[in-house]
């Protein structure tokens, strides 16, 4: 424990204490921070408004350890709260997450205004160790080294009315050279099948139409439990749940990515049509080098079997590029998959060092430059296919579930924003009839871009849903008194699989 003469005297506030949580890196963050404001809730905090920028009591920092400047960037902004904790008797400060694991005490080494430092396994200690560190003056660094509870067993505050995540694991058992995170959240464990189905049918209830499930590799889900078909039996499980109108997962790994998979996403008529399959290199040599158990031919196998079997699949993908000792020849080889595979989106990475990774020693760290041409080559290619993609979808007609702020512009354009099933982002004309979040509407494609389509003509039709009526009866409990948004991302309904802010552990 670390005690700090700065720190502000123990003060008697009236009324409910406020909580901003700012949350950086992956799905599985921004599902423990949803974790993290239920459990602040159920503790008597009461949300901070929108922008906040700092000015609540409690401020936590969920962090991420995967880029090489992410310490750097945590403690430029616990130096921006310094001054104004030193201002607001009794505010206090917690850093969790993947970045809390690591550094663990040095963080108030640094930073001793911070109260509460807490790992990865034991988030639901924080309103404990708040509490503690405000009655003893002093500290609290609590991290603990396996996991305590699974995220999904704890209260929530779920930022959606109508998705939601859907933890089945935690952990990873593989080693890839260029990824921390097992080392910080830990060997594979996974949760029963009871507990998820259980889970997702109180979700349904309150009328969630679509679930994630979430795991750092979650295709392996059944090698903690001895069994290798649990994850195709648990989606083909979600087939039969009623109500449940679209099942999607994040992120599968290609060394066990079986065909029973394959063969529960095209029979399963709820699982979407919508795959990401992590690649990181097209090269033999880098795969090696990143401790990566496929090859391209077996990579390429995976993709031709999904297409064959889920014609309208669309296959997006994580691809890093510059890894230490990659040849103008391997990035080829990349190149190649890219073509060969037809993505829908790669969510593209310069490689960075990150310390406490085998990759961060290796020799022939590729220059600056070289990674940052090869990398606008990559972009520019994917960018050609992304478009080409998207223009087949022209002339379709797609059932979208209508999402919430997924369409910055569409208070200018008169439009409003949805998911087609194979997650794809369409922008549509504005129906003249009420149209709320999580309902779902029947539109033609008219024009494509790289990133989105458009439907500019009529809606053809519009079907209210249960997880409508649960948007709007947040909403309107939300309206009295005000209790609005933080600083969490806008994560709405799950992010298209990974959005660049939050997918980027690279650890799939």
């Amino acid at each position: 424990m670390t005690s700090s003469s700065d720190r502000s005297p123990a003060v008697d506030v009236q009324g409910p204490k406020s909580y901003e949580i700012r949350t950086y890196g992956c799905q599985m963050n921004v599902h423990d921070s949803e974790r993290l404001a239920g459990l602040l809730e159920d503790a008597g905090y009461v949300r901070a408004p929108e922008g906040a920028d700092g000015d609540a009591d409690v401020v936590v920092f969920n962090t991420c350890a995967v880029r090489e400047n992410a310490d750097n960037r945590l403690y430029g902004n616990l130096g921006h709260l310094a001054p104004q904790k030193a201002k607001r008797p009794g505010m206090q400060i917690a850093v969790g997450g993947c970045l809390a694991q690591k550094d663990r005490d040095t963080i108030v080494k640094k930073a001793p205004w911070v109260d509460v430092v807490f790992g990865t396994h034991n988030i639901g200690k924080l309103p404990v160790l708040l509490e503690r560190a405000r009655v003893q003056q002093e500290a609290q660094v609590e991290i603990a080294e396996s996991l305590e509870a699974f995220p999904s067993t704890l209260p929530t505050r779920r930022e959606s009315a109508y998705a939601a995540w859907v933890s089945i694991s935690v952990g990873c058992n593989n080693t890839c050279t260029f990824c921390i995170v097992p080392a910080l959240r830990g060997k594979e464990k996974d949760r029963r099948p009871g507990d998820i189905l259980a889970e997702v049918e109180a979700l349904v209830a309150e009328g969630v139409s679509e679930i994630t499930l979430l795991g750092q590799n979650v295709n392996a889900y059944g090698s903690d439990i001895g069994d290798r078909e649990a994850f195709s039996k648990l989606l083909r499980a979600c087939g039969n749940i009623d109500g449940l109108e679209r099942v999607r997962f994040t992120s599968p790994h290609p060394r066990d990515f079986t065909d029973d998979v394959i063969a529960a996403m095209a029979e399963t008529p709820n699982v979407m049509p919508q795959l990401h399959m992590p690649l990181q290199s097209g090269s033999d040599t880098v795969l090696k080098a990143m401790r990566r158990s496929y090859r391209q031919e077996r990579y390429l196998g995976i993709i031709e079997k999904v297409r064959a079997a889920i014609p309208h699949a669309a296959i997006t993908t994580d691809i890093i590029v510059g890894f230490p000792g990659e040849t103008e020849e391997d990035f080829e080889q990349t190149l190649h998959v890219v073509r060969e595979a037809r993505f829908a989106q790669a969510f593209t990475f310069q490689y960075s060092k990150r310390p406490g990774t085998p990759a961060a020693e290796m020799e022939d760290q590729i220059p600056k430059e070289v990674v940052q041409a090869r990398y606008e080559r990559l972009v520019a290619l994917q960018e050609e296919i992304s478009w080409e993609e998207n223009k087949q979808q022209v002339g379709r007609t797609l059932e979208l579930m209508v999402a919430e702020g997924e369409g910055r512009k569409d208070g200018a354009t008169h439009r409003l924003s949805g998911r087609a099933p194979d997650n794809r982002l369409v922008h549509f004309t504005k129906p003249e009839q009420d149209v709320r979040p999580g309902d779902v509407v029947t539109v033609e494609i008219t024009y494509a871009a790289p990133h989105h389509l458009l439907a500019e003509g009529p809606v053809l039709d519009v079907r209210r849903t249960r997880a409508g009526d649960a948007w709007e009866k947040r909403n309107a409990e939300a309206a009295q008194p005000a209790g609005v948004m933080l600083g969490l991302p806008k994560v709405g309904v799950p992010e298209p699989l990974p959005a660049a802010a939050n997918s980027g552990c690279g650890c799939d």
